[in-house]
């Protein structure tokens, strides 16, 4: 008789806990987080550093940038004078709790509002491994083609918001923003969608004003007594 051990439920199961340990100090704290996924090269970090350009005076912004290897990430932001630690993965394709847990005893809490986290580059991994972030948010971007949702289902489900990143070279690729978008709304429906340039700053602001909205509803469901501030 085979006895099959049930292992990769038994590992989310676990970040799953871990992850909820993590929300919870968060909130602790009164910090709102996001992660960001997206594809290597659809412009995670240029997204991470005009937020925080167009936002260091209104927000109290931190960053947790993971990569396989390097600090270059984490330096850039670090630049803009924001509290970030990097995350290297050694290899994993994903960040996971346990590596996210890590992160948040490394950076300032009490002197944030806001935690912008960047995952590994990737499309597949990082869908089933919860950090415990509040909002989850993928960059999709021009280059990569316009079959993404249909093709990783599993990440363009799991996510609140949908950035569309490099717009400006809309002309020069066989994008079809309708086939895209069909995609999306067949697998997420009520998901928020920013079309936008970060090297232009073209639909920036949108984005940016939902990300104070999340931040103000946030800290708002938190002034409500016996509420943390989480909703899911």
């Amino acid at each position: 008789m085979t006895i099959r051990v049930p292992v990769v439920e038994r590992i989310l199961s676990a970040n799953d806990q871990l992850a909820v340990a993590n929300r919870a100090q968060l909130d602790a704290a009164g910090v709102f987080s996001v992660n960001l996924m997206a594809s290597p090269g659809a412009g995670k970090t240029s997204l991470i550093t005009g937020t925080i350009q167009a936002l260091q005076g209104e927000l109290r912004i931190g960053a947790a940038d993971g990569d396989l290897a390097s600090s270059l990430d984490a330096d850039r932001v670090a630049a803009l004078g924001v509290p970030a630690v990097q995350i290297n993965t050694g290899g994993t394709c994903h960040l996971d709790a346990a590596m996210f847990q890590g992160a948040l005893s490394c950076l300032p809490l009490g002197q944030l509002d806001l935690l912008i986290v960047e995952n590994v580059g990737n499309l597949v991994c990082p869908a089933a491994f919860q950090l415990g972030t509040h909002r989850s948010v993928l960059i999709a971007s021009v280059p990569e083609g316009d079959d993404k949702p249909y093709k990783y289902p599993p990440m363009y489900r799991g996510v609140d918001a949908l950035v569309l990143n490099k717009i400006d070279v809309l002309d020069a690729f066989d994008f079809d923003v309708d086939y895209f978008q069909r995609g999306v709304q067949a697998l997420n429906p009520d998901l928020a969608f920013f079309p936008l340039s970060c090297k232009s700053g073209a639909g920036i602001e949108a984005w940016l004003e939902w990300l104070r909205a999340e931040v103000r509803a946030y800290k708002e469901r938190r002034d409500v007594p016996g509420n943390s501030g989480t909703d899911h």
